[in-house]
């Protein structure tokens, strides 16, 4: 093999990896769409900062949200490339509506916790502290996929709020609005110095599976591909298991 014909292998492959090594593309990504569940915020944050160094000229926009409320935009006609769901419950609003380009893949798992306030205050051990007397919970709502998690999980105790994301449950605890709530464990993990999490063996039987899709009506299909497959690269996995997501 000459050295000209090796050198130019050479380049393909970087070009093919794209910076340090990264997946790419191989072609210009431009602008992509991702509505994704409030509990990918961090993650996919970081995914798409990593996303667009290996692509340059890529710009990655988030749309943050409870799931069930992501699947309503979207089958109403909001422009999205991609959509990362926190259940399939979810998933299957917009593929029942024919919006998926192909089918859903499942690429994380996570389960919940019990958030309470640094130092655990009230002393929440397990669900059953939760329906003492002086304790308040927030849920979220049932159709939101942490909502939809808690009741498998037998939770049953009287919320005095009802949050529309996991976010929103999380941050009435930051906030010292309520004494617990129940929300996912990348969620404690990334507000680790606001809350503690308690584990408690009931959510075993919740665990939610989180699918992505190529959207049909993506205005940029070839980059929604391409964002998923970094999502599903080596690169991608390693941010979210550091953010505490289990492998599906």
């Amino acid at each position: 093999m000459t050295r000209l014909v090796l050198a130019a292998l050479i380049v393909v492959g970087l070009v093919g990896c794209g910076a340090g090594g990264e997946p790419s593309s191989g072609g210009e990504v431009g602008a992509v769409t991702v509505f994704a569940a409030a509990s990918l915020t961090e993650s996919f944050t970081r995914i798409g900062r990593d996303f667009e160094a290996a692509n340059p000229g890529a710009k990655v926009t988030f749309n943050f949200a409870g799931s069930s409320a992501l699947a309503t935009q979207i089958n109403q006609g909001a422009p999205a490339d991609v959509f990362a769901s926190a259940a399939p419950a979810n998933m299957k609003t917009v593929t029942d509506a024919g919006g998926a380009d192909g089918t859903p893949t499942t690429f994380v798992r996570n389960q919940l916790v019990i958030a309470v306030p640094k130092g655990n205050p009230k002393g929440v051990t397990g669900l059953a502290d939760l329906a003492k007397p002086g304790v308040k919970v927030a849920l979220c709502a049932e159709q939101v996929p942490c909502g939809a998690a808690a009741k498998k999980a037998g939770v049953t105790v009287p919320p005095v709020t009802l949050e529309q994301d996991v976010r929103a449950a999380l941050s009435k605890v930051k906030l010292g609005e309520v004494d617990a709530a129940l929300v996912y464990r990348t969620d404690v993990r990334a507000a680790s110095s606001d809350v503690d999490g308690v584990e408690f063996p009931e959510s075993a039987k919740a665990v939610n599976d989180y699918p992505l899709v190529v959207l049909k009506g993506a205005p940029n299909k070839g980059g929604a591909r391409a964002f998923v497959q970094y999502v599903l690269s080596d690169r991608g996995r390693s941010v979210l298991t550091q953010a505490g997501f289990q492998a599906p």
